[in-house]
């Protein structure tokens, strides 16, 4: 009974496989990464009653966009389409006499009994059909659970520093080789392998590629407030330092890369703001400018002090004497270095191979300064107070006689 049971049985699922199937894949959706291809039998179908892991040679297997099919026989991949469109699958391991030859196919078709009589009815095979999911996978959200270190690098001012930043925000990443994914990630799955499975181990290991791809990004010259301009570059360094993690192994690759908020601790900003401000100083013009808006605000603080102007304008002076340097000596440093070179050349006079004499003193000779100080630049060396304006002749408005001095000679009127 058990012989002619296995010759009924063989007999009858090689006439139910003689069919030809028509396999498809609903819409995959964000979460699912691969899912197993499905025969369509509509109400009013005869083929109900075939293998479900036999495909009949002739069977055509649609492929649409975002799509790749793949086709598994005993655990080996056979085939493999990312086209849409599609694709007809006829090997000859499974004849069917809608397909080919007639003759041939009635005469492998008995053969194929034969076959499945040894394994007592069934068949001695199994064939499935594998859709991937080739689309974006978006909304894989991410955020740093302790600080990641990020190098600032300003090569214009020379600044190099180490500090800590904390991030988050969301990726995305795509199925670049449903080969290398099915090999080592899913395998033989039997309905479908969804994005769950996966998500968390790609999720550490981002994190910790994240610390290599800031240190490219710094090395750019990027600056970490502005990293979320600069995301493409971001998604770049970590393909290239998840390319053997991600996609030689298991065939992903990261698409895009999003940063909602990037920032540092308070105190390290602080820091780099005042490398940056001491790095400005060293410009002789800028420390000057700095100088002269203190010495401003110094001038309307005398101005209003309450123990009276003439304590405050005191005060300043006392200031200005122990800085050891002023506004008008920076400014003309900063003019000394700007002087074209040609200039320089022509003051410093080097001709005919002999040097030339110093620079001759400034004109107008020697004067002395309200706070006793004595000058022969433009400015007072102490104080910064400028050269006063050489006493001219002057004619008096009440009798016309012409003075040199602060008092009319004639009738005693004060010099306007």
């Amino acid at each position: 009974m058990g012989l002619l049971k296995a010759g009924i049985g063989a007999a009858g699922g090689v006439l139910a496989d003689q069919w030809r199937e028509y396999f498809y894949c609903e819409a995959l959706d964000a979460d699912t990464l691969v899912a197993k291809g499905a025969k369509r039998t509509g109400g009013r179908s005869s083929n109900t009653r075939g293998e479900n892991n036999v495909i009949s040679d002739g069977s055509i297997v649609a492929v649409a966009d975002g799509q790749c099919m793949m086709i598994v026989e005993n655990g080996k991949v056979l085939e493999v389409c990312a086209e849409p469109g599609e694709f007809v699958y006829d090997t000859g391991t499974e004849p069917s006499v809608f397909s080919g030859s007639l003759g041939d196919a009635v005469k492998r078709s008995f053969e194929q009994v034969g076959s499945r009589f040894s394994f007592g009815g069934d068949a001695g095979k199994d064939q499935r059909v594998y859709y991937f999911n080739t689309k974006e996978i978006v909304g894989n959200k991410y955020g740093t659970a302790s600080p990641v270190p990020f190098r600032v690098v300003d090569e214009k001012i020379g600044l190099d520093v180490d500090i800590t930043v904390r991030c988050n925000g969301e990726y995305s990443y795509r199925l670049v080789d449903p080969l290398m994914f099915y090999k080592n990630v899913c395998g033989n799955v039997d309905d479908a392998y969804t994005r769950d499975l996966i998500d968390s181990q790609l999720k550490s290991e981002l994190l910790t590629a994240l610390q290599p791809a800031f240190a490219r990004i710094s090395e750019m010259g990027i600056r970490y407030s502005a990293v979320p301009a600069h995301t493409r570059e971001l998604a770049d360094a970590l393909n290239e330092e998840l390319s053997h993690q991600w996609r030689e192994t298991r065939g992903i690759e990261i698409a895009a890369f999003g940063v909602n908020t990037i920032s540092a601790p308070e105190d390290q900003e602080q820091m780099i703001r005042d490398l940056q401000k001491a790095a400005v100083m060293a410009n002789p013009a800028m420390a000057a400018a700095n100088i002269a808006a203190a010495q401003s605000d110094a001038m309307r603080t005398a101005a209003a002090n309450p123990s009276g102007a003439a304590m405050g304008f005191m005060g300043m002076g006392m200031a200005s004497g122990m800085g050891g340097m002023n506004a008008a000596q920076l400014f003309g440093q900063a003019a000394q270095s700007q002087q074209p070179v040609a200039n320089q050349a022509q003051v410093s006079g080097v001709t005919g191979g002999m040097a030339a004499a110093a620079p001759a003193p400034a004109a107008g000779g020697a004067w002395t300064c309200s706070c006793g100080a004595q000058n022969t630049g433009k400015f007072c060396g102490n104080c910064g107070s400028p050269k006063p304006e050489a006493a001219g002749p002057w004619f008096c408005t009440n009798c016309g006689t012409q003075n040199t001095g602060n008092f009319c000679s004639a009738c005693g009127t004060k010099r306007p």
